[in-house]
């Protein structure tokens, strides 16, 4: 963890940046990776069509004369895009069908057929696909045919046993041998360039869409008040969430060892004592960090005491393997004294007090002049106590304990809590005149080092605090 504590402010905001690349890329990789998945699975699955060609010569009859040639070759141009728009009449396939005894109708048959007029010639070219290579070549082949049958009938006069103007079949319909749909070369090229646009679209939008918290900075348009600290992502955190079951220098620990120096900081001038513990909403870690600063603390020499201030879902005195069934409802009720109601936590000596029976009215409980006599009767006992509270959002536990003590800590979860809960949470506390004397970034993944975001030794220098010395 040394290797963090002479990190400039230069070299984290480098670092989050090249990360943030990488995150991009990673997303444009995998959304282009997709895109030719289902572009490869689609090549793959579809049926090959192949296309064979025939091509025909429109003449007239005319003299040798220069002008008859010429006024002929006019008249063969205008007439070669008419006998192009024949090739798809019903009559024409109906002609086909029966020639080849087909197995569909004439208006299927038209679909696979197209005809086309090269350009500034009176050359006529049909072209046919199907699923079977000779029977794509039978079918041109006997549209063809069929059209210069078409020709010589509808161009013979009536009474006449010519006509003036011939088609000619001057290249009969082609055997394809290869497929001419689908195209795997063209079509993983056009997925390759439809991932990357996708790609790049879902990381800009992702971007501009994100606005949950993940650098301290993201705290700054709320309020003001510093970010003390941030904790790390453990996954064994879930089976061992105390820090007594960790090892002594595991980054987590130093986590909360960092954010009990720098809480002890706010606000020198004063002997703030009672600290409530919250979030804006549920499930951003509140209870743990509770009770891991608290057990910090006791084990800094610190007389401290946690109370289990969360009447309606406690969790803390479950996470101790204490019992909750007696505690701040009972006290508040007169059924005992503070003094019965603490228990203590064996591994940390750290005094707790339990939330007891949870009540229909928390809230009524909380503003009572019994609570402020007990908080008075805590301060007058402890040298620091913190006050695990329920989250600010969807109830008003918190702000009004707030209220009595000496400031909140709130905790917010690493890409999860939004900037906008911030804002409300904060807003929460000034309804009632209080304020929270720091952030705590909680859940922070494991690519995000002490100077960025205040865990381990390199958090202390990072913000002008100095570091304790491990196992302190």
């Amino acid at each position: 963890m040394g290797e963090d504590v002479g990190e400039t402010g230069d070299h984290v905001e480098l670092r989050d940046y090249l990360r943030t690349i990488r995150r991009r890329w990673v997303l444009i990789m995998a959304s282009t990776l997709a895109v030719l998945g289902i572009t490869g699975a689609y090549t793959y699955a579809v049926t090959p069509e192949y296309q064979s060609t025939a091509r025909l010569f429109v003449t007239t009859q005319t003299s040798d004369t220069a002008s008859d040639l010429n006024q002929g070759g006019l008249f063969s141009v205008q007439r070669v895009t008419s006998y192009a728009d024949l090739v798809t009449s019903r009559e024409l396939a109906t002609t086909v069908v029966n020639d080849l005894d087909l197995q569909m109708s004439p208006s299927e048959l038209s679909s696979r057929v197209s005809a086309s007029v090269v350009p500034d010639t009176v050359n006529l070219e049909i072209s046919v696909t199907d699923p079977e290579p000779r029977q794509a070549q039978a079918i041109a082949q006997a549209y063809a045919d069929g059209l210069v049958d078409l020709v010589r009938q509808l161009e013979t006069p009536a009474g006449e046993t010519s006509s003036p103007i011939r088609a000619t079949i001057v290249d009969p319909a082609t055997l394809p041998t290869n497929p001419v749909s689908p195209q795997p070369a063209r079509n993983l090229a056009l997925g390759l360039v439809l991932g990357l646009m996708l790609g790049i679209g879902i990381a800009v939008l992702r971007d501009l869409l994100d606005t949950t918290v993940k650098a301290p900075g993201d705290i700054e348009a709320a309020t003001s008040a510093p970010v003390l600290g941030g904790i790390l992502f453990d996954p064994s955190a879930r089976q061992k969430p105390l820090v007594t079951s960790m090892e002594s220098h595991a980054p987590r620990v130093e986590a909360f060892r960092v954010l009990r120096t720098n809480l002890q900081f706010v606000d020198v001038d004063t002997a703030d004592k009672i600290f409530v513990i919250t979030s804006a909403v549920p499930g951003e870690g509140k209870t743990t960090t509770s009770v891991n600063l608290a057990i910090t603390l006791s084990q800094a020499g610190h007389r401290t005491l946690l109370v289990e201030a969360d009447l309606r879902r406690p969790k803390a005195t479950a996470a101790l393997g204490l019992d909750h069934a007696i505690g701040v409802t009972t006290i508040l009720l007169g059924k005992i004294t503070l003094e019965d109601a603490v228990q203590k936590h064996a591994d940390s000596d750290l005094d707790v007090l339990a939330s007891g029976a949870i009540p229909p009215n928390p809230a009524e409980l909380l503003q009572s002049n019994a609570m402020a006599d007990l908080l008075k009767q805590i301060r007058n006992e402890y040298d620091m106590v913190i006050v695990d509270a329920p989250p600010l959002l969807p109830v008003t536990d918190a702000a009004l304990l707030a209220a009595q003590a000496d400031g909140a800590l709130l905790v917010v979860r690493y890409g999860k809590t939004s900037k906008d809960q911030v804002a409300q949470a904060v807003e929460r506390l000034a309804q009632v005149d209080a304020a929270p004397v720091g952030v705590v970034i909680n859940m922070v993944p494991n690519r995000k080092r002490a100077g960025g975001y205040g865990y381990g030794y390199g958090y202390g220098y990072g913000y002008g605090y100095a570091p304790e010395k491990p196992g302190t």
